[in-house]
């Protein structure tokens, strides 16, 4: 049965979808079955997979919403064997006004979704900057939902926000949804400012601090020009080893090792760590 990811933070900038492409990239590289769903409007993460527009106007995420399209119908593989899409266009903008008179509109992706669980071993979602009405699809749908956060204070004022939206998810819609993480990206440790907002998060949250840390990387830049993920574009770079070592820390977490909860927190140091300081061990 396919574990469903959301990827959310309704803040914009702090590398949700450049997340939801590389850790759904590396999860395909671990050899795990892994689906990519694209509900932003935006398309972005349809874009940084190479995927080009024309080839999906008329089967995306939005005809599978509205029933227009099986999910089937609206799924396409990428240059990683094991890596497929299920893209978006600007269609979806007009999905949300559709969907708001239809019967059990909070549910939609979620009964779309139930004839692919057996098909994937993670399904992630990437859901657009907003707490709109697809992202409350998504967090119906998924199981976990995992929030990137920039380090810098602009980025932790709609953390409550988001946090009291899944409250009323949970209370109304998916009581079983819990939270995979919070996600510290584009981090520098040559910044102050980075590593006090860091501390703040780790000393407020603790445990729901991913281990896995995001450096600040002009390769992670780069590569959604290119329309490739990280581990394509340069496997060697530390973007790559950063979100190699998510999806590592991400399937042992799914299969309930104990190294994962024992691991030791990466050191904020002076100087950039190495990949070994905050790699996830087997």
């Amino acid at each position: 049965m396919a574990k469903i990811i959301a990827i959310a933070n309704q803040k914009g900038g702090v590398g949700k979808t450049t997340t939801s492409v590389n850790l759904s990239a590396c999860l395909a590289a671990a050899e795990k079955r892994t689906l990519l769903i694209d509900l932003d409007p935006q398309g972005n993460a349809s874009s940084c997979l190479g995927v080009e527009k024309e080839t999906f106007a008329k089967a995306n995420v939005y005809h599978a919403l509205i029933n227009e399209e099986s999910f089937d119908n609206c799924i396409y593989k990428t240059e990683l064997p094991l890596l497929d899409l299920c893209p978006s266009n600007n269609d979806l903008v007009g999905a949300e006004l559709e969907l708001v008179h239809m019967f059990a509109r909070e549910s939609k992706l979620k009964v779309a979704l139930e004839a692919l669980h057996s098909k994937y071993d993670y399904i992630i979602i990437d859901c657009a900057p907003s707490l709109n009405l697809l992202t409350v699809n998504a967090f119906t749908a998924a199981h976990t939902y995992l929030v990137p956060m920039q380090t810098e204070y602009l980025a932790m004022e709609g953390l409550s926000q988001l946090l009291n939206t899944v409250r009323l998810i949970r209370a109304s819609l998916n009581p079983k949804l819990t939270l995979e993480g919070i996600l510290l990206t584009m981090y520098d440790s040559r910044n102050n400012l980075c590593k006090l907002v860091a501390n703040d998060l780790m000393t407020h949250f603790k445990d729901d601090i991913l281990k896995s840390i995001i450096p600040r990387n002009v390769k992670l830049s780069e590569c959604t020009s290119f329309g490739k993920p990280i581990i394509l574009y340069d496997i060697t770079s530390k973007g790559s080893e950063a979100y190699l070592s998510l999806a590592r820390e991400i399937i042992l977490k799914s299969e309930k090792k104990p190294e994962v909860a024992n691991q030791v927190k990466m050191p904020l140091n002076q100087q950039i760590p190495k990949f070994e300081d905050y790699q996830v061990q087997p």
